[in-house]
């Protein structure tokens, strides 16, 4: 665990970003203003299914569409505190500019919601979150590449002899996961270690929230789940959940809002990336997803999501749960998703450049510095100005890779390096070799296996 000391400052601020002690307390007190204005924006309770839905889909053979209802949220209170906060953010810094982008996040979502279950809310949502299309930092490349991408290179993997899906290793009751979880998390954040919990209904084989995890009583698990969960949803989403809390200064760091889900996912796939977490049927389970998305805008209704995702898990249940996440909120007759889940692998991309660029340019600190609340990668300037006024504390809870960086520095500046080559000589060069290559003598699953466990960095899974 990391100390909550600020580092002294190495060089003065410019005077655009010095605040004084007035500006600061009103920026302050516009910063609760927020805090109270974003609490009756819960994106995920407004959109959620009953176990109901569910049951009536499958008790009707899976052949009609599911029969939804939703509350639409009233976004007039919620715009008249975003009134009162803009009118509190005099000036044009980083900090001021920060808040006022979280006040436009807050009124889109507080739009989304009250236009649930219309086309609307599909619109709101793609202001929030994106969509297949977003353009990724203007490089001309977009989720829907990705994701294609991965659909095919890994996807070509099914026609050879191995196992990409550890679901087909999965031998840990729900108990046996909470209980090598709750060492983990134990001895990661001792006494703030979040409460495991285990419950006969979930919509999904596990759900963490600022201070919980729950865990669904009849799921299995195999060591490569209990990994992605501790890397996930512990290591990123509770400890930026914790360390937000603990920013006395500026609690609205604390807030989830839609405008850090981007980043906040992105750093929690990244963070199962590199510890070694990841594997391809995690990867394609999130391509799939983003191409679901782009089917649902081109017209696909639920059933038709239902029918992709089945031919692609061979699972009734994930089938439902993985049409449901695209559809709650918007239109299961189609061409209204909900596009969140286009955030993970657009999230990835940008939380992998800047940690790039970051190391490059020797901000060892601002990639620390991202765990110290909810916040978006755009927030950093805003983020160290509060850390060099004292406003914004060190992060106490890091991911094991992230309070060691030595791995992530030397594995990002190797690769680094590679960018720089010309990928397409280097791929006709080896595909050129392989081809000349005799076939295969040996199936790969005849390599001698592993014992499966998953070093989760330092953390001793299987102690």
């Amino acid at each position: 665990m990391e100390g909550s000391a600020t580092p002294d400052l190495t060089a003065p601020l410019p005077p655009s970003d010095r605040l004084s002690p007035q500006s600061i307390e009103r920026l302050q007190a516009a910063a609760v203003l927020l805090r109270k204005a974003e609490k009756p924006v819960r994106v995920l309770r407004a959109v959620a299914w009953g176990p109901e839905v569910a049951k009536a889909f499958f008790d009707a053979g899976a052949k009609e569409l599911p029969k939804v209802t939703y509350t639409p949220l009233d976004a007039a209170p919620v715009h008249e505190g975003l009134r009162a906060a803009r009118a509190l953010i005099d000036g044009d810094g980083p900090v001021q500019a920060w808040l006022l982008r979280i006040a436009d996040v807050i009124g889109v979502g507080a739009d989304m919601l009250a236009g649930i279950g219309t086309k609307e809310f599909h619109r709101q949502s793609v202001k929030l979150y994106g969509s297949p299309q977003s353009d990724l930092l203007n490089c001309d490349v977009r989720p829907l590449d990705l994701a294609r991408m991965l659909d095919y290179v890994l996807g070509s993997f099914h026609n050879l002899e191995i196992n990409l899906d550890a679901k087909t290793e999965a031998t840990t009751t729900s108990q046996e996961l909470a209980l090598r979880m709750a060492k983990i998390l134990a001895r990661h954040f001792a006494e703030a270690a979040p409460k495991i919990e285990i419950v006969d209904h979930l919509s999904s084989n596990a759900l963490a929230g600022a201070r919980y995890i729950r865990i669904r009583k009849d799921a299995v698990f195999s060591d490569r789940d209990l990994a992605q969960l501790v890397q996930h949803e512990a290591f990123v989403h509770i400890a930026t959940s914790l360390n937000g809390a603990a920013q006395s200064a500026f609690p609205i760091l604390a807030a989830g809002h839609p405008g850090t889900t981007r980043t906040q996912e992105g750093l929690a796939v990244f963070a199962e990336l590199i510890s070694g977490a990841m594997d391809p049927s995690r990867l394609l389970r999130l391509a799939d997803r983003v191409l679901a998305i782009q089917m649902s805008m081109d017209g696909a209704n639920f059933l038709e999501l239902y029918r992709f995702f089945r031919e692609r898990t061979q699972n009734d249940f994930s089938a439902f749960e993985n049409a449901r996440r695209i559809t709650r909120g918007g239109l299961v007759e189609g061409g209204g998703p909900f596009t969140k889940d286009s955030v993970y692998l657009e999230g990835l991309v940008r939380v992998h450049n800047f940690l790039r660029i970051a190391v490059q340019e020797t901000r060892v600190d601002c990639i620390r510095l991202l765990f110290a609340g909810k916040m978006d990668i755009d927030d950093m300037p805003a983020i160290t100005t509060l850390a060099a006024h004292g406003l914004c504390t060190f992060p106490r809870f890091l991911p094991p890779w992230a309070r060691d960086l030595r791995f992530v520095l030397s594995y990002i500046a190797y690769s680094s390096f590679l960018n720089r080559m010309n990928l397409e000589r280097v791929r006709d060069h080896y595909k050129d070799m392989l081809d000349r290559c005799a076939p295969p003598m040996m199936s790969p699953q005849a390599v001698p296996p592993g014992d499966g466990s998953v070093d989760l960095m330092g953390t001793h899974a299987d102690e």
